[in-house]
């Protein structure tokens, strides 16, 4: 059976069929989730990269994730006709090991966490990392400890 057949049982047509990139089908609700989760199966995996969907939340992140040492780095990839890319460096410290043991997003769309200066957690007891969305942009649980401020508790990082 070398033809193509649809689901409703007809012969699918090939040249009525528009092909889209898999990744961009379906809009995303939470870009945040969607690229810590990318981050944790290439970091699972060991990838020296990875591409998540640009924005201007994302990119601060990954700024704070470099600041404090968990990529080497990241860029922004802008092409003409498509959607911008950041594409973020893993780091790792051997081939058995990872430097990001665990990311975790606290606050999601359909629960928001906020939290006051003093009432921020600390994440394994300061070993890891807080992120925060304050009024002063976004920052680590120990910026917003020295500035006095508190805000939306974006996600942990270990």
């Amino acid at each position: 059976m070398s033809e193509n057949v649809s689901v409703t049982g007809g012969i699918a047509r090939r040249d009525k069929v528009k092909l889209v990139d898999k990744e961009l089908v379906m809009g995303i609700s939470d870009p945040i989730a969607d690229m810590l989760t990318r981050i944790r199966n290439a970091n699972s995996r060991h990838f020296k990269q990875v591409d998540v969907l640009y924005s201007r939340m994302n990119q601060e992140i990954c700024r704070i994730l470099k600041k404090e040492g968990f990529i080497l780095g990241y860029e922004v990839k802008r092409e003409k006709g498509q959607y911008d890319i950041l594409r973020v460096y893993l780091k790792y410290p051997d081939n058995k090991n990872t430097v990001i043991r665990g990311l975790r997003r606290i606050s999601k769309p359909g629960r928001r966490i906020y939290v006051k200066c003093d009432n921020i957690p600390k994440v394994l007891n300061g070993y890891g990392v807080a992120v925060l969305s304050t009024s002063k942009g976004i920052m680590t649980d120990r910026e917003a400890v020295k500035q006095r401020l508190g805000g939306e508790l974006l996600l942990s990082v270990w």
